[in-house]
């Protein structure tokens, strides 16, 4: 699934280090992030695909480092990047779809905690994430599984793995015990209900993030 790429390596860990430099600057630094607001706000999908397909990956980069003790380049890091990049796209709307809903919810009375207090807000957070990571969460999980699933055997040697031979290969119960029985109960929907309480325009970039946090976690427990 990875190789150990000698100057390859070493370079993708600079890189998403400076990637993370990058955005952390812009966050910073008034005038880029008012740019920053800017172009989340009227390009939401586009600035969604750069964000996930950048940071994501990174992700997956810092995951292997901490867990192989050494700098190691992914294979298949540029189908990777676009893989997440269409994941970013994909999140991008259905956390305004989720957002859109559970606030039409609430103000019908369907869902209590109507009103305009920080309660309502963190009422509002809790039941987005919650209610995303519950039905969308999944399907996203299990897809990017797959793509993973699909990598791996292209790279093993399987020219056409076809649909069966990749759901054959992923560990489903792993899948389902830990990362939709642990990881959502205990990561995700915490971790997105905090982001539901930032302001829209930071709200993809901080689920891109996660993806950071979540492969350290993972890292460390293995």
């Amino acid at each position: 699934m990875e190789r150990k790429n000698g100057r390859g390596g070493i370079a993708a860990g600079m890189i998403s280090i400076m990637i993370i430099a990058l955005f952390a600057a812009v966050l910073i630094v008034p005038a880029s992030r008012e740019v920053f607001k800017k172009l989340s706000a009227e390009h939401p999908y586009a600035m969604g695909f750069i964000k996930f397909a950048l940071l994501a990956t990174v992700g997956e980069v810092l995951a292997l480092r901490i867990r192989q003790r050494a700098w190691i380049l992914p294979f298949y890091i540029g189908w990777r990047m676009l893989i997440w990049g269409v994941i970013g796209v994909a999140i991008t709307f259905m956390m305004k779809t989720y957002s859109f809903g559970v606030s039409g919810l609430m103000e019908a009375g369907l869902l209590p905690g109507k009103g305009d207090g920080f309660l309502s807000r963190l009422l509002k957070a809790f039941y987005t994430a919650a209610v995303m990571n519950l039905t969308f969460g999944p399907t996203f999980m299990a897809t990017h599984k797959c793509t993973d699933k699909y990598l791996e055997l292209r790279h093993d040697g399987v020219k056409k793995p076809g649909l069966k031979g990749v759901v054959n290969g992923v560990d489903w119960h792993g899948f389902i015990s830990f990362t939709l029985f642990k990881t959502i109960p205990l990561f995700w929907i915490p971790a997105h209900t905090l982001t539901f309480l930032l302001p829209p325009e930071y709200q993809v970039i901080a689920a891109a993030a996660l993806s950071i946090a979540l492969g350290i976690i993972l890292s460390l427990k293995k």
